[in-house]
């Protein structure tokens, strides 16, 4: 007899399952997920809640008979800052050892589909690491071509390697436009924001504005 299977949006009393879910996902899944500190099950609970509200993300899981086996996180995003097609992108797709072969993650990535359809996106994406050799073709399987690669790292490691490339003006640049972004933030918060000219936004803009 074949296993029940059901896939549907994870609830916070579903935090402790998630977290397992995350620890099996971090050893063998990706540089990205490795990276991530490991949540508690505290604060899954909670972020679990504040997928209930929005509309253009979703955090499902699979069950088999009953037991939570697999997850998936959905969301509605522009295919490019050009057009105005939204894609929907499937992440941190994970299906346990023991539910695996079973049709779990074929369940995942169609209620990923129906929800594209449901939402008029006429496009789905899936991030996968290249490591995972049997993902890769699993979804290859079901039409899904390779698209680009995704890097992932912290914005501390990020800025210490650009300033060991020899261009230590870059780094003063960067700081220089982020006094810029604070500094038109500020004015833009500000009461009298309408009353400030183009000329104070054109020197905020020059290289010696910030």
């Amino acid at each position: 007899m074949a296993p029940a299977i059901e896939v549907r949006d994870a609830r916070p009393d579903d935090a402790g399952a998630l977290v397992a879910l995350w620890s099996e996902m971090a050893v063998g899944a990706g540089h990205q997920a490795r990276l991530l500190t490991a949540p508690s099950v505290e604060s899954a609970r909670a972020s679990v809640a504040k997928h209930a509200d929005d509309p253009s993300g979703r955090l499902v899981v699979g069950e088999i008979d009953g037991e939570l086996g697999g997850m998936a996180y959905l969301r509605q995003t522009p295919i490019s800052p050009l057009h105005d097609e939204v894609t929907v992108t499937v992440e941190y797709l994970h299906v346990s050892d023991h539910a695996r072969r079973h049709g779990l993650g074929k369940a995942l990535i169609a209620e990923a589909a129906a929800w594209a359809e449901h939402e008029n996106c006429p496009h789905l994406a899936v991030v996968a690491p290249p490591v995972a050799r049997e993902a890769n073709r699993f979804l290859a399987r079901l039409g899904l071509g390779q698209a680009g690669v995704l890097r992932f790292a912290s914005t501390h490691t990020v800025r210490r390697r650009l300033a060991a490339e020899h261009a230590p003006n870059l780094l003063a640049l960067l700081s220089s436009r982020r006094s810029v972004m604070a500094r038109r933030a500020q004015l833009a918060r500000s009461p009298l924001a309408g009353e400030h000219s183009d000329e104070q936004f054109e020197e905020l803009q020059a290289p010696g504005g910030a």
